[in-house]
């Protein structure tokens, strides 16, 4: 079969790319043929893929989606027949990955009444609403229930059309203990004493992950914990708002900010708790990559897979809605505890669960079930 896949932007480090790759190599390995439309483009490009890049700019980045659009639609219309599989909201679809949370969702509970006005909203709910609206045959697949939730609260109807997928960490990041020798050399790196307290957050787009919030946080500790604390932030990202943000807090020097990186398993193992106080977040695979690390994470409810922080008892989970003054405490007392705590071990052991690791190949069952033949 032939399969169309549209995404507007590709780079190494972001989940919904990660994602993307991986389904995308799994149809691939199946013996189907896979175009990938977008629009740029970081990194090699597998050789099995036929990648086509679309020539349209734009001054704003909705008219760059809209001419995108146009631009795809009449290739579509003019080459082999395919089943159209979309990894952002937008007309077209036969099947959408939904990487990214509820548009109407987000807008209601995160933007004041006049954003409805203006013609970004106006751009991403039609688009959004050309996958759920009405009379829509766009099969999706979700990744969090805090998804269906929200779809199906904002679009009653298309409850039937949600296809729920199981995680999909990569199986190299399981690991069996603590990598201790890893840990030390990490340390040693980065000039970490084996009395201090590592603070990791890790993801790209800096705002809707909360760096702001972790570094509140962190700047409300009892002086005996913040003196022994340190910050790091690996992501790809503009690093200026953070840096001032910092300076603000008296952070300055306990921050150290990296770009993103394939070396995370690293990271993992050198830090002592993960950090992820994410505004909205549709799954948040680090959340999983910490805790089968054996790595402790705080996190927040807003994020998808921070069920699976508390099912595995590997952690602590901010409630919704959201409140600094529990994000403060939580970080205090974990890190007073973290050492005699049980989250490390329980991580470990919820790596073990088989339904961890298959999600490229639940999605690649799905879009050769759903897929459209001529």
């Amino acid at each position: 079969m032939k399969f169309s896949f549209l995404i507007y932007s590709y780079f190494p480090f972001g989940g919904q790319q990660r994602d993307f790759l991986r389904i995308a190599n799994e149809c691939v390995n199946r013996g189907h043929q896979v175009d990938v439309y977008v629009l740029r483009w970081q990194g090699e490009v597998p050789e099995n893929l036929n990648l086509i890049k679309v020539p349209v700019k734009a001054w704003t980045r909705v008219k760059l989606y809209q001419n995108y659009t146009k631009w795809v639609a009449k290739a579509l219309a003019n080459a082999q027949p395919s089943t159209i599989v979309g990894f952002n909201k937008m007309p077209l679809l036969d099947i959408y990955f939904a990487a990214d949370p509820c548009f109407a969702e987000k807008a209601e509970t995160q933007r004041g009444y006049y954003y409805k006005l203006t013609p970004r909203y106006r751009h991403f709910y039609s688009y959004e609403k050309a996958i759920f609206g009405p009379g829509k045959t766009t099969q999706t697949l979700i990744l969090s229930p805090q998804q269906r939730k929200a779809f199906e609260r904002h679009y009653p109807g298309c409850g039937d059309r949600l296809h729920k997928l199981p995680a999909g960490i990569a199986i190299d990041r399981k690991v069996e203990s603590r990598e201790l020798t890893i840990r030390r050399q990490f340390r040693k790196e980065f000039n970490i004493g084996d009395d201090d307290l590592l603070l990791l957050q890790i993801g790209s787009g800096f705002k809707v992950k909360g760096v702001d919030r972790s570094l509140t946080a962190m700047a409300s500790l009892p002086e005996p914990l913040l003196e022994r604390t340190k910050f790091m932030l690996v992501g790809q990202d503009k690093t200026a708002t953070v840096s001032r943000l910092a300076h603000r807090l008296g952070l300055a020097k306990k921050l150290t900010i990296l770009p993103g990186r394939d070396d995370i398993p690293r990271f993992l193992a050198g830090a002592d708790l993960l950090v992820h106080p994410a505004y909205v977040e549709s799954a948040g695979y680090v959340l999983l990559e910490s805790t089968i690390a054996g790595l402790p994470v705080l996190t927040t409810a807003s994020c998808g897979y921070s069920f699976h922080i508390e099912k595995a008892q590997s952690g602590k989970v901010c409630a919704n809605p959201f409140q600094q003054l529990e994000l403060n405490e939580k970080l205090a007392s974990m890190l007073d505890s973290i050492k005699d705590a049980d989250w490390s071990e329980n991580g470990l052991n919820y790596g073990k669960q088989a339904d961890l690791y298959s999600m490229p190949q639940t999605a690649a069952d799905l879009i050769e079930k759903f897929a459209v033949v001529s």
